[in-house]
């Protein structure tokens, strides 16, 4: 319960809808796939690009959508850029969107997927 309670302080209605709103489109929810898969090593944008098949002014655009809703971080690691999934983020709002599932209690769905190892 104390576990809820914590994300319902850091992930507001607004932040959620933020998030799931850079998530609503398709090239983005790809290049936020492809993030966590790659984990956290991230990737650069010419890697991102060639593996999604996305011209480079097109994924920036995405990119920047992504990491303005918090769920990409960006470092600089010489003269590259590198982008990751932001798995904190995205655990959050994962809490925010199930705080409330099984009345409050531990889910014990027998369909639920295997834990992210990534995060």
């Amino acid at each position: 319960m104390v576990q809820q309670v914590m994300y319902y302080r850091i992930m507001n209605e607004a932040h959620a809808i933020s998030a799931l709103s850079a998530l609503a489109h398709t090239q983005r929810l790809r290049v936020f796939r492809a993030l966590v898969i790659a984990g956290p090593e991230g990737l650069t944008p010419s890697l991102l690009a060639d593996q999604l098949d996305v011209a480079r002014n097109t994924l920036s655009f995405h990119l920047k959508g992504l990491a303005h809703a918090g769920l990409v971080t960006i470092q600089q690691q010489g003269r590259n850029l590198i982008y990751r999934a932001d798995f904190a983020h995205m655990q959050r709002l994962l809490g925010y969107l199930t705080e409330h599932c099984c009345q409050g209690g531990v889910c014990e769905a027998n369909d639920a997927p295997p834990a992210c190892t990534a995060c």
